[in-house]
């Protein structure tokens, strides 16, 4: 486990886009147990390409003019409950951090693993990210 002190900052970076954070098993299933409709999932972390690529990929693409019904994020390696859990609706791939996920009616139909993530721009992540919203998601966002 980190200290959380070192962790706040970047658990932050997601919530202030309005993503919710979920600590608990239960705030996961809470979140994802109704299958109906679109939800990110984005499991968060210390290492250098969730700061570099994956988390500023995320801060682009939540400013799309559609966005998934839900987002929800969990913290590798402090929530590790609730990362258990989020990764158990990503049936057919293994344990990522970081990783985002896109899912419909529980389905993944859009997911960057680490390796998805390392040594890429941050910008064509979300460029390819906002793709996958548009195509998936029909929910409009509210002008930010």
């Amino acid at each position: 486990m980190y200290d959380e002190r070192l962790v706040q900052p970047m658990r932050q970076e997601l919530s202030r886009l309005g993503i919710q954070e979920t600590k608990t098993a239960a705030e996961v299933d809470s979140a994802l147990g109704d299958k109906k409709g679109t939800a990110l999932v984005i499991v968060n972390s210390v290492c250098g390409c969730a700061a570099g690529n994956a988390r500023p990929a995320v801060a682009e693409a939540v400013h799309n003019s559609v966005l998934p019904d839900k987002m929800i994020t969990v913290f590798a390696g402090n929530d590790v409950d609730a990362t258990r859990q989020a990764r158990s609706y990503l049936t057919g791939y293994r344990p990522s951090s970081p990783a985002i996920a896109l899912l419909r009616d529980g389905e993944v139909v859009k997911i960057f693993e680490r390796h998805n993530i390392e040594g890429r721009n941050a910008s064509d992540i979300a460029k390819e990210l906002k793709s996958a919203f548009d195509q998936f998601c029909v929910k409009t966002a509210v002008a930010q």
